[in-house]
């Protein structure tokens, strides 16, 4: 890995893939092929893309129950637990609808609603992830989501991983569709003779399932556009360099665009992490992926003081952010900008991924300057509630009036005064 110096000319921004031109227009003709011609469409393209004709998309009760039993006792155990931890934190997060009276009688309030349906892009391909099927339909199931369908790309056998497949039904999913890239966002977003129409879709996937989630935003919603994933480590001399090392390329196996950044005040463990890095590297199984990722988007960062380091994360604002360094917890305070932020030498980056019970599905390229993780407020909408009382009415009358006729709008000020007749 490549260490510099922090300077003020040193950018620790990476560029956006946003996608080729070519990219977008062969996402809007999928997504306008499956609103015309809905099912057929989508059996196309997985058979054009994943090499594998499906007869049936909707996974059936029978096939969730014999993935389910082809699973270790023990595998099914630790996916329960992580379950359960998930569900216990995101608990921890739902509100209540709320209302207040003043002294006229006015009451106003705040109602909240589940949305009816939700769908969740689960990526298939090279690695099965039930842990993204955890993190996506555990709170929507805590805020109280009813319809909640999941989507997947099937392998050459035309099946979904049993590893997901028991995630999903733990986690108290009501439909699974076999059908993945943008012709399944296309699917959730505007429906087919099989797959009803959500209201919401979140979940990762490649660049074709991100740009169909731009394309169809605003028909539905979506939680975000996730990009490659990130760690920073910010650590001093205190740290140990395998243990950071080994963190770095947790990420760096996920992508070959995951982007793994030490920040360090210690010159001395810089030197370390990079030669641990070349060590653990080469006995990776996933090192192709691992050893691109390092080459093209793995850096460390010398910086001359704590406060230095502390403000280049800040600018930075990863993704994942590990701090080992004295005092964590007064450096945790410090820090502005981060998805999830794991304190101390035993937080390594997976005990969020997987098993803690905050989510892993985190606001990346930056985004955590102004986004947050996945949570229950994302499975809910807000409606506010006005029962105006006649007293307040009648004291706010002329108020409301020339508010109305200062913004031009006579109609609204004559509708507050026909009541004062």
């Amino acid at each position: 890995m490549k260490i510099e110096r922090l300077t003020k000319d040193l950018s620790l921004k990476r560029s956006v893939d946003s996608g080729t031109e070519d990219q977008r227009k062969a996402v809007q003709d999928i997504i306008n092929d499956v609103r015309k011609n809905g099912d057929a469409a989508v059996s196309q393209y997985t058979e054009k893309f994943d090499g594998v004709q499906v007869k049936e998309l909707l996974v059936s009760e029978a096939e969730l129950e014999a993935a389910v039993a082809t699973l270790p006792d023990q595998q099914l155990a630790i996916i329960q637990e992580a379950a359960d931890n998930i569900r216990m934190f995101h608990e921890k997060q739902t509100r209540n609808s709320w209302m207040t009276t003043d002294e006229t009688g006015t009451m106003l309030g705040q109602k909240i609603t589940p949305l009816d349906a939700v769908g969740v892009y689960v990526p298939g391909g090279t690695a099965a992830y039930p842990s993204s099927v955890l993190m996506n339909i555990m709170p929507a199931k805590v805020a109280g989501v009813k319809r909640i369908v999941m989507v997947s790309p099937p392998g050459k056998d035309g099946s979904l991983s049993a590893p997901v497949l028991a995630a999903a039904k733990i986690a108290g999913v009501t439909e699974i569709y076999k059908v993945g890239g943008a012709q399944a966002i296309a699917a959730l977003a505007y429906g087919t003779e099989t797959i009803a129409k959500v209201d919401k879709i979140v979940g990762p996937g490649n660049i074709y399932v991100a740009l169909a989630k731009r394309e169809v935003f605003g028909d539905v919603a979506i939680d975000m556009i996730a990009g490659p994933s990130e760690i920073a480590v910010l650590a001093d001399e205190t740290a140990i360099a395998a243990e950071v090392a080994a963190d770095l390329l947790s990420q760096a196996e996920h992508d070959a665009r995951a982007c793994s950044v030490l920040i360090t005040t210690s010159p001395e463990l810089a030197e370390e992490v990079a030669s641990e890095v070349e060590k653990q590297l080469a006995l990776l199984p996933r090192r192709d992926i691992a050893a691109a990722s390092i080459a093209d988007y793995g850096r460390i960062v010398v910086c001359d003081s704590l406060a230095e380091a502390i403000d280049a994360v800040n600018e930075l604002a990863p993704e994942h952010l590990e701090i080992i360094t004295r005092d964590a917890m007064e450096v945790m305070a410090q820090i502005r900008h981060a998805g999830a932020i794991f304190i101390g030498r035993f937080s390594s980056e997976p005990v969020g991924d997987y098993f803690a019970g905050p989510n892993h599905v985190l606001p990346t390229n930056g985004t955590a300057r102004f986004s947050s993780p996945l949570n229950v407020d994302d499975f809910q909408k807000k409606s506010s509630i006005i029962m105006y009382s006649e007293t307040a009415f009648r004291q706010n009358a002329e108020k409301i009036a020339a508010f109305a006729r200062m913004e031009g709008l006579e109609a609204h000020a004559r509708a507050i005064e026909a009541r004062k007749k």
